[in-house]
């Protein structure tokens, strides 16, 4: 079983995990198919931003813990990582978690709209389609993150957060996104644990499309 959660302990998930699982692979491969021209058109535009590759792949916490490589269009300079630590003093978060910058320097012009739109995230059907993650889940954790939350956090509910395949959205996407905190995010996650279902996801990728439109708590 992939959820272990209080739920799954007294309830067979066996055949909605597998239907959320063919969802998801479907709507890869569709979404994958369709949105080709919009893939050729963001990296021809990312190419002529900025020096540098059009994807960026950043190692993540999925499932059981183990960790992976998301996709994402490149939103940054190229160097951005290795800047990171000389601008963790200016980090936004609440309790410091993640990392958030409102006017992060290392984002280039085109960057700001690919995140606000949420265009940047697109890749992430590949990691849908090779079983890393799911259309609807926790967000996954960068290795930074993790190692901080794991020093103020409880363990256990850690663990249940990683019981799931992360999503590419969740109910942290819907309510809020940026403008929420590490324990805010870690509620909601674990609310979609404990009450997942199909019809529950459907609702949360309409949302999402509400929310993606709207611009809200992105930056």
């Amino acid at each position: 079983m992939e959820i272990l959660t209080r739920k799954s302990e007294v309830r067979g998930f066996a055949l909605p995990l597998a239907n959320k699982r063919l969802l998801d692979t479907l709507a890869a491969l569709v979404g994958l198919v369709l949105l080709a021209p919009v893939f050729a058109c963001i990296a021809m535009a990312i190419r002529l931003d900025s020096p540098g590759p059009v994807f960026f792949r950043q190692g993540r916490r999925g499932l059981g813990g183990r960790t992976f490589r998301v996709w994402k269009f490149r939103t940054m300079v190229i160097d951005a990582e290795a800047q990171l630590s000389r601008l963790e003093q200016f980090n936004e978060s609440e309790g410091g978690v993640l990392f958030k910058m409102k006017d992060d320097p290392r984002v280039t012009r085109l960057g700001h709209f690919l995140r606000r739109t949420s265009l940047d995230e697109l890749p992430q059907l590949l990691n849908v389609l090779a079983g890393e993650m799911s259309l609807v889940g926790p967000r996954p954790l960068q290795e930074r993150d993790c190692r901080k939350a794991g020093a103020g956090f409880d363990s256990e509910r850690l663990a249940l957060r990683q019981s799931v395949r992360p999503g590419i959205t969740g109910l942290w996407q819907v309510r809020g996104r940026s403008e929420l905190n590490f324990e805010q995010m870690l509620q909601l996650d674990l609310e979609y644990i404990d009450n997942w279902c199909l019809s529950q996801d459907l609702a949360i990728l309409w949302q999402t499309v509400v929310v993606v439109l709207a611009k809200k708590g992105a930056y």
